[in-house]
């Protein structure tokens, strides 16, 4: 839904105090501005209610007037035919506008601000629409985003963002129009080349990789769903984009296991109740699969006996999370509370959960393998500063596969939709094997040596 209205800069007055008439336009969150031409007049002759321009007669113009401009008074105010044309002007756009998203949704091109107003400027929809099909690419993504808002996660929609960034910095760089229908399979590779030739230089003057390659995998991957999105809504693509893998390297899985998830829970906290919360809010985590984003809307009335029922915030699906014994003693520990868990800001708790996983000693170095292009780079790390609240869902994975729960059954608790993407909780332990081995054909006896 798109909205218009007319202002007068008061800010802007010509040297016989007359201000330009201005169009503010705004559709799906995004406002433009358009200085409409042969349309000057005073304060006194704007009816910003109204929104029309109003005649003012002399003898009533000298008593609105300060004394200095009663000399100006001719230069100052409007003829009635003044008004007249003004008011013909404001009609004239208004008409134009409709005109102009009419065309748009006839073609069904979903347009955005930028696009009404440039249109308007050429004076020409169709002229307009050949003109602007150059940026097209671009306008839809900012439609995208705007329309997502208030459904996607913001870092989500921020990779949208970044991947238009590349896409201009591409352009810009090498001169090439970045279309709808020139983003193809070639395109796709020459993209990606650009991706891992982008270089940052660091105050030492040394030059490397701006990108790793997990992240060129995710924007490319990115701009696949963004094209796909496109063409579900009328947008012609080229198809041949399909074709192209997208490498991706396996990531590092990092979780507790049971030994360190235990030593968490039987700290001695009771002199420090600001750690004792964020251990409380972590474990609640590790043991529910609960993402940060759902923990903070959690509320009483979703809580239903032994079950927790919730609709998931990132993908708006509905979820039953039954409660164990570790869940419904933290859930009991606050049961005087207004709100079921004692949460502060994410970022307070990343920084938290880090000094209370070094204070339980939680300490394994972790190499880190990360490739840019074919370089290779490693870097170790204590595993206390590789956790944050994203683990404690990790952890709900693998260490629900470890005591033996089926793939589907964590799947459904966890709310995983794509078994592709939650195979590497399956991959990430081999003592699975050995609980899914006792499990169907019984424990092994204890050999006794003779």
């Amino acid at each position: 839904m798109s909205t218009l209205r007319f202002n007068l800069r008061a800010d802007k007055p010509d040297k016989s105090t007359k201000c330009p008439l201005e169009l503010i336009y705004q559709v799906s969150g995004q406002r433009k501005y358009y200085q409409l031409k042969d349309s000057k007049l005073n304060l006194i002759n704007w009816d910003a209610e109204q929104q029309i321009a109003v005649y003012i007669s002399p003898l009533n113009a000298k008593k609105i007037l300060p004394g200095e401009l009663h000399k100006k008074l001719n230069e100052v105010t409007l003829l009635d035919s003044e008004v007249e044309t003004i008011n013909n002007n404001i009609s004239k756009v208004k008409a134009t506008i409709k005109d102009i998203e009419k065309r748009f949704e006839l073609d069904k091109l979903p347009y955005s601000a930028s696009m009404v107003v440039d249109a308007l400027k050429m004076g020409s929809t169709e002229k307009t629409k050949k003109e602007e099909h150059k940026d097209l690419l671009f306008d839809f993504m900012d439609k995208y985003i705007t329309d997502h808002a208030s459904s996607r996660e913001v870092g989500s929609l921020g990779v949208y963002r970044a991947v238009k960034n590349h896409l201009q910095a591409y352009q810009t760089e090498t001169r090439y129009k970045v279309r709808f229908e020139t983003i193809d399979y070639a395109f796709f590779q020459r993209f990606q080349n650009f991706l891992i030739g982008r270089v940052k230089t660091d105050a030492k003057g040394e030059v490397s990789p701006l990108l790793n390659n997990t992240t060129i995998a995710k924007a490319l991957s990115t701009l696949k769903t963004f094209l796909g999105y496109a063409r579900r809504n009328g947008i012609k693509v080229n198809d041949s984009y399909k074709d192209f893998t997208i490498k991706r390297e396996k990531l590092e899985v990092i979780a507790l296991n049971e030994t360190e998830f235990t030593a968490l829970l039987d700290m001695d906290l009771s002199a420090n109740k600001r750690l004792a919360q964020v251990r409380d809010i972590f474990c609640f985590s590790c043991a529910s699969g609960l993402r940060i984003s759902d923990m903070q809307q959690l509320k009483r009335e979703h809580i239903k006996r032994d079950d927790i029922h919730l609709v998931v915030k990132k993908t708006k699906t509905e979820l039953t999370i039954p409660l164990n014994s570790i869940t419904s003693a933290i859930l009991d520990k606050y049961k005087e509370h207004h709100k079921p868990l004692p949460l502060i800001s994410s970022q307070k708790l990343n920084t938290y959960i880090k000094e209370l996983c070094q204070k339980a000693n939680i300490n394994e170095q972790i190499e880190i393998v990360r490739f840019r292009g074919t370089k290779r780079e490693t870097t170790t790390y204590p595993k206390y500063e590789l956790i944050h609240l994203h683990t404690g869902r990790k952890t709900f994975c693998t260490l629900s596969l470890e005591k033996g729960m089926s793939a589907e059954q964590v799947m459904s608790i966890s709310g995983h939709t794509d078994y592709k993407s939650f195979k590497r909780y399956v991959d990430v332990t081999e003592k699975l094997k050995k609980v899914v081995m006792i499990k169907a054909w019984g424990e092994i006896p204890i050999l006794k040596v003779v």
